[in-house]
């Protein structure tokens, strides 16, 4: 299916009631994060599911959704496009790893982030230079802020973790809930296959580290050292 197909089904199965909770939960009001954005109001599963159906969708489609003001449609294009880099060869990992880079500022949601962030920028940095992710992190934009932490998840899951903390550490002072939420999730991360690693970072800085960040991080751990941290008696 061609973009203008994929466009054509993804009306078919909108939800107007469903739009409605979906704008409400992503935040596009005045003001608030995803301002401005699109729903049709259709699910996770039913974009999963039609994605699955776009065997012979091309990349330059998959770009053409990405682009557009519909947050389903970059939902799809993204779930596309990960499809696509999973399966290339490593020109084909280039040119999509290139694309997003480009296209970042239609990756502008939490989502969007966190389906593709580490399974198409970790994943084609994995042996390469990660500067990259450090300019990110330095970014005034949020998504890329949270690209650049989310994208290491492809390398916590190889026991790789020295770029998690780094960059960790650098948003520690980051104004962003977002970014707290992020940031707590890849160290709870790093935490499940490496609980030293992950106490090692905390020991240094979980007393100046936003609530939230420190809630993430710590969620899994036991109720009474779970305590000691948020009392900062650790």
């Amino acid at each position: 299916m061609n973009a203008h197909n994929i466009k054509q089904r993804l009306q078919l199965l909108a939800d107007k009631e469903k739009a409605k909770i979906l704008q409400g939960f992503f935040k596009t009001g005045p003001g608030q994060y995803g301002e401005g954005d699109v729903f049709l109001g259709i699910t996770v599963p039913a974009l999963r599911k039609l994605a699955k159906e776009c065997t012979d969708t091309s990349v330059a489609d998959a770009v053409e959704l990405l682009r557009s003001s519909v947050h389903e449609q970059r939902v799809l294009a993204l779930f596309l496009l990960v499809r696509a880099f999973t399966q290339g060869d490593d020109a084909a990992k280039a040119k999509i790893y290139n694309l997003y880079r480009k296209n970042t500022r239609y990756i502008n949601n939490w989502d969007l982030v966190d389906l593709s962030a580490p399974n198409i920028v970790g994943a084609y940095l994995q042996d390469k230079n990660r500067k990259p992710l450090y300019t990110f992190a330095k970014s005034r934009d949020l998504w890329k802020r949270r690209i650049a932490i989310l994208a290491t998840y492809a390398f916590i899951k190889q026991n790789d973790y020295d770029d998690t903390l780094r960059i960790s550490e650098h948003l520690l002072r980051d104004d962003h809930d977002l970014i707290h939420k992020a940031v707590g999730w890849m160290l709870r991360e790093v935490g499940k296959r490496s609980l030293a690693v992950e106490e090692e970072f905390l020991q240094l800085h979980y007393k100046n580290m936003p609530r939230t960040m420190l809630r993430y991080a710590i969620e899994r751990f036991p109720e009474g050292k779970r305590r000691k941290y948020l009392n900062g008696k650790v």
